[in-house]
């Protein structure tokens, strides 16, 4: 069993949901994570990969925590994603964001550091630590981490 808990503080919508069961990802709740991780401030969503969202859940299962996740960034489209780059250094021209393969997540009862380990401990996509702005990046990539 996988299962995603997430808030978002920019619509206030939260999703608590079991994706996968007995080696099945269950449709209907892809279909719920897709559209609460979509793009809100353009309302658009892409399909989420599922290795992406294997990567948050087994994070999250790692650092024993029942509080579920804030999502600051899950699907960016591409005109978010240009308006952020025009303000921060941060942000990827070509962010795996773009593709549905990334997430920005934060935990108030755990530490950016602690979270950073426990999704580097998965050892499955990249990892980026945002101590700065309190959240991890998580995405299904290459297996690579950076930040500070």
């Amino acid at each position: 069993m996988r299962r995603i808990a997430m808030y978002a503080g920019r619509t206030g919508e939260s999703i608590n949901t079991i994706y996968w069961i007995e080696g099945e990802y269950i449709k209907e709740a892809l279909a719920e994570i897709n559209y609460f991780m979509r793009d809100a401030r353009v309302d658009k969503q892409i399909a989420i990969d599922t290795r992406t969202l294997d990567i948050t859940a087994a994070a999250h299962a790692l650092l024993d925590s029942t509080e579920p996740y804030m999502l600051l960034s899950g699907y960016r489209s591409p005109e978010t994603n240009a308006m952020l780059r025009s303000r921060s250094r941060g942000v990827a021209k070509n962010s795996l964001h773009l593709k549905g393969q990334a997430a920005d997540l934060r935990l108030n009862s755990r530490s950016v550091n602690q979270i950073f380990k426990a999704a580097q401990a998965c050892r499955a996509g990249g990892v980026g630590k945002y101590s700065g702005s309190n959240f991890v990046h998580m995405d299904c990539g290459q297996v690579r981490s950076w930040g500070s």
